[in-house]
């Protein structure tokens, strides 16, 4: 018998034989628990953003002057970079933002390297009276993966600030944060106001005092004096420290006598002039400790991680952080909200896996158990997570982090993978219940007999799935985890069905009562039933030619259906996102106050929607940006005519309606505000893939 055994047969003969399919489970699902364990999650996958901005600062030009004195230029001469793939622009008064972007697959530092040769190759052609310019890579990692919004009834926004720049400093100690930015609230400004009438009787002009003012906010070296064996170093000036330093400065002489700023102006210490507002609301709907219903003033602090680190782990110790700056750093009455944590969400992703697994688990051993038995649902059940773990060490080896792809793959592939043992665990009952084969021989000629198709069957998955590694552009990286992990879960499976599933059944696979004799499947009710339909259409010419037409005709009408539009085609189907940005762009003419009477038209009818649990509204600036803000960006907009509000929804499990569906039914309820106000909404959701 053995010499019947494919080469495939006797490898499953030898796993059969030895304890090496023990070695290798143990390995197996060792190696995954810690792949599992180590491999850091995140929302998306970690793509290259082959872009970057040139920021140009032009004064005094308007926009038409700058788009043909500077972005014009610029584009042109940015455009002969090897390997850039579009340049396009942004111009409006006194400043111009160039974006350039790069083929997908470009090495990023040499296209930088690239990028900044050709700037500096052409200094001289630069345009006079450019002021200075700043190149700013564009990367995935510069996403905030927290927000955290602090609010207050008792404090306002200058206050709010200058909390949350110390909350901010202490934030960036924490392990594997980067960037950490605030937005919202109103700096610190030491204001001067010019009194006219003494400015001419000291004979003193405004030119004068800010003469005074930049020579007097200074601090230099002026060497160093030896003495006794010692060296003093000299400093001279010093910078203005506080609101009575500047009141105090010197500004000129008159009469003989001293003129200081106190004398001519009036010097204020606290918050700078509004440019911008930003309010954090509670939904009225929502029950909350301190029964806080209406909008409060609030500043939002933005976190992003470092490349490769764990999203939740990164997530965890900023809580961590925050809970420990409470009551000290952050003030009894200011309240702190996280508005914002990917973390949570991915981590939520590979609960969603794991609970997927169990009920497949379940699922599988049900039906087995009904079929056959509950020992075959077993080894089937046993073969699911050892081949998991050797799809999550691959894929941890390979560089890849858990995101919302990877889960997707693994999930896909979860329907596919239990395939192979189910076919390999029924064949090898088959022969063991007919007794013609001793046991070991019994198995390794039933895993034999089903080889072929086994290895037919996972091919084809593999060869089905490898033209995702060549899809270009930004969706090419985006999708890769996907082309990687639906194969490796099948060839996964087929080791497993080869070098596990026979060793467990003979370990655990017992066949009840006497010798079976080999059934004739002609005889069974699925055979007749089968006969019964498809023999007439085997016999018959016509009728063959005519199920061939049918065929035809549904295949043809499958695909008219896309062609068509009546079922759009998606790479992937719409993320069910607990947030959704509102971005709203008034009429140039408006003023930040009648921008911001519009956002709180629409923070009213927010305060309707049930499942709404709070939102961030930011009038004349930019909130954090997320990942589909990164290309289009969104980050950049400012201006009194410009807002975007950051809405939180409840957790997915506790609301009926999807994100899409219910950003579809308030972007129908809104519709009517944007005409009446002329105000531009734009409803953006999670994107299915990387923005372009």
């Amino acid at each position: 018998m053995d010499e019947k055994l494919s080469f495939m047969g006797r490898m499953v003969d030898g796993f059969l034989r030895g304890n090496l399919a023990v070695l290798l489970m143990i390995i197996s699902l060792v190696a995954g628990v810690v792949a599992l364990v180590a491999t850091p999650r995140e929302e998306e996958p970690q793509i290259v953003v082959p872009l970057a901005d040139i920021m140009v600062s032009y004064p005094g030009g308007s926009a038409e002057e700058v788009e043909r004195l500077v972005s014009s230029r610029l584009e042109r001469m940015l455009y002969q970079i090897d390997g850039v793939e579009y340049v396009y622009s942004m111009s409006r008064p006194g400043m111009a933002v160039v974006t350039v972007r790069f083929f997908v697959g470009q090495d990023r530092e040499a296209s930088l390297i690239k990028l900044y040769n050709k700037i500096f190759q052409n200094i001289e052609k630069t345009t006079p009276g450019i002021a200075g310019w700043v190149v700013k890579p564009i990367e995935i990692d510069d996403v905030p993966i927290v927000n955290v919004a602090l609010y207050s009834g008792r404090y306002n926004e200058h206050e709010l600030y200058r909390v949350a720049e110390e909350v901010a400093s202490r934030l960036q100690h924490v392990e594997d944060s980067s960037r950490v930015t605030i937005h919202g609230g109103q700096k610190r400004q030491i204001q001067i106001n010019l009194d006219p009438e003494r400015l001419a009787a000291s004979r003193i002009s405004p030119l004068e005092i800010a003469g005074a003012l930049k020579v007097a906010n200074a601090q230099s070296a002026s060497g160093s004096l030896q003495k006794a064996d010692r060296e003093i170093v000299v400093q001279t000036g010093a910078f203005l420290r506080s609101a009575d330093d500047v009141r105090n400065l010197m500004v000129g002489m008159h009469g003989d006598r001293p003129v200081y700023l106190r004398d001519v102006a009036e010097v204020k210490d606290g918050p700078e002039e509004a440019t911008s507002y930003s309010r954090f609301s509670l939904n009225n709907q929502q029950p909350t400790t301190n029964n806080f219903s209406q909008s409060f003033p609030a500043v939002t602090i933005a976190v992003a991680k470092k490349k490769g680190s764990n999203a939740v782990w990164v997530a965890r110790d900023i809580e961590k952080a925050l809970e420990g700056m409470r009551g000290g750093t952050i003030p009894d009455e200011v309240k702190t909200r996280i508005t914002r944590d990917n973390g949570e969400a991915a981590n939520e992703k590979v609960s969603y896996l794991l609970e997927s697994l169990a009920i497949a688990i379940i699922t599988v051993i049900g039906l087995i158990a009904l079929a056959m038995n509950w020992r075959v649902g077993l080894i089937v059940v046993i073969a699911v997570p050892i081949t998991y773990s050797l799809t999550l060490v691959v894929n941890y080896l390979a560089g890849y982090t858990i995101n919302r792809v990877t889960l997707f793959a693994l999930i896909l592939a979860l329907g596919l993978l239990v395939d192979d043992p189910i076919v390999g665990v029924e064949n090898i009952y088959r022969h063991l219940a007919m007794k013609k084969l001793p046991r070991l021989q019994a198995i390794s000629f039933a895993m034999n007999e089903v080889m072929p198709p086994l290895v037919l069957a996972t091919l084809a998955v593999v060869v089905a799935f490898l033209p995702m590694f060549f899809i270009t552009g930004m969706m090419g990286p985006y999708m890769r985890p996907m082309a990687l992990n639906v194969p490796l879960a099948m060839i996964s499976s087929l080791i497993v069905a080869v070098a596990i599933t026979p060793w467990i059944s003979n370990k655990i696979l017992k066949v009840e009562g006497h010798e079976h004799e080999e059934s004739n499947v002609k005889e069974t009710a699925t055979y007749r039933l089968y006969a019964r339909v498809m023999k007439p259409l085997v016999e018959s010419k016509s009728k063959t030619w005519t199920l061939v037409a049918i065929i035809g005709f549904l295949f043809a009408g499958s695909i008219a259906l896309a062609l068509t539009g009546l079922v759009p085609l998606k790479m992937l189907p719409f993320d069910n996102k607990n947030e959704f940005q509102i971005v709203v762009d008034t009429p140039e003419s408006f003023t930040l106050e009648r921008t911001d009477a519009v956002v709180r038209e629409l923070e009213a009818y927010l305060g309707t929607v049930p499942e709404v649990t709070d939102f961030t509204s930011t009038v004349g600036s930019a909130s954090p940006m997320d990942f589909n803000g990164l290309v289009r960006h969104y980050y950049m907009r400012q201006g009194a005519n410009v807002a975007d509000i950051r809405v939180s929804l409840l957790p997915r499990k506790q609301r009926e309606m999807d994100s899409h569906a219910l950003v579809l039914r308030i972007r129908n309820d809104i519709a009517a505000l944007a005409t009446r106000t002329g105000a531009s909404l734009k409803l953006v959701e999670a994107p299915p893939g990387p923005p372009v």
